[in-house]
């Protein structure tokens, strides 16, 4: 199961509304299948492992890291492909939470005689399918806020100088975070201020650079930036409020960036739940959110971050630097947002910590 696991990990940013899965055949102690979920969905993990594995699947014992589907879409159910190849055991991490499955795909495979196991590695499944769990449930995707800062947590020195606080393999870090994400958010100030691409930039994996939005209520993004320039090569939202000129909106999808209106929150600024479920209803699982500090800010206020990825470099720039998260009126810790340490790495000087919210 855990090298199903890995095998559904390759998956991330890559199968949305989907999720990522990953599927073992063994078969007298040799694994005779192997398949995982491919780019857009299809196919699926059984399909792939159930094609390799061939005659040799007839007796078998499959390990899956989600329950087996149990509707018909653009493939048959993967339970039905299973039943008929005869499998003799199929165990599952996780049940499938989509109303169309949610235990009728392990009780197609127990009607056609099959034994079935849910559970093994059940934590780690979770972990792995956190953002598609969270779109199934509660209608938005997964919210990573990545933070990169000094030691004393600040984004900048106080004239503005921001590159680069960590080394080239925090960066390349924090490219892989944007190829395993469906989407990235940022606020117009960070894409005024700092001109970020916010595109995937290593060898081999430029093709996963996901879908950019900016978060722009009075519409500050320049039509001249990269991220309007270039909307024709990468997909670009823009989240803004009504009330806006038409002319300029306009202006915008004239470029190629696609404009989306929300409603407005208690502040009159643009609802960030209301563009989560946005985000959410298109199929997107994983949001990565790289600022900046009033963005982070307005998430952990309203307990919509699910998880910190923080890259800090071992210096101090002083009281006088740039925040990475503007304040948010806490005034006693019982209101502070909590996290616990998922996980550390150490990356050259550098390192990035992976916070889970602590419920």
């Amino acid at each position: 199961m855990r090298a199903a696991l890995t095998l559904a990990a390759r998956g991330l940013g890559r199968v949305a509304p989907n999720p990522t899965v990953g599927c073992i055949i063994v078969k007298d102690g040799r694994v005779v299948g192997r398949g995982w979920t491919r780019p857009g969905g299809r196919p699926h993990a059984e399909t792939e492992a159930l094609k390799q594995a061939g005659k040799a699947a007839a007796g078998a014992t499959v390990y899956v890291t989600l329950e087996p589907c149990a509707h018909h879409g653009k493939t048959p159910p993967c339970a039905e492909a299973l039943a008929a190849a005869g499998v003799a055991r199929v165990v599952a991490a996780l049940e499938d939470p989509d109303t169309r499955v949610a235990g009728r795909g392990m009780e197609i495979l127990r009607q056609a005689g099959i034994a079935t196991e849910i559970g093994l590695c059940r934590a780690q499944a979770e972990r792995l399918n956190a953002g598609f769990l969270k779109r199934v449930i509660k209608g938005q995707p997964l919210v990573v806020l990545k933070l990169a800062t000094s030691l004393d947590g600040k984004i900048a020195t106080h004239s503005g100088q921001s590159q680069w606080i960590t080394g080239p393999l925090a960066r390349r870090r924090a490219h892989l975070l944007r190829s395993r994400a469906d989407a990235i958010m940022v606020g117009s100030g960070t894409a005024v201020f700092d001109n970020p691409r916010l595109d995937v930039r290593l060898p081999g994996l430029e093709d996963r650079s996901p879908l950019r939005v900016v978060v722009d209520g009075r519409l500050r993004l320049p039509l001249t930036h990269d991220l309007v320039a270039r909307a024709g090569a990468v997909p670009t939202l823009l989240v803004t409020h009504d009330g806006n000129p038409g002319d300029r909106l306009r202006a915008y999808e004239d470029a190629g960036v696609e404009v989306v209106q929300v409603e407005t929150d208690a502040d009159g600024h643009v609802s960030l739940d209301a563009t989560l479920s946005l985000l959410g209803g298109r199929g997107i699982t994983r949001l990565l959110v790289e600022g900046g500090g009033h963005l982070a800010a307005s998430l952990l206020r309203a307990g919509l971050v699910d998880r910190l990825a923080w890259f800090q470099a071992p210096v101090v720039i002083g009281g006088d630097g740039v925040a990475a998260v503007s304040g948010f009126g806490v005034d006693r810790l019982d209101e502070a947002p909590k996290f616990l340490q998922a996980a550390m790495t150490q990356l050259g000087r550098d390192r990035i910590d992976i916070f889970s919210l602590d419920v």
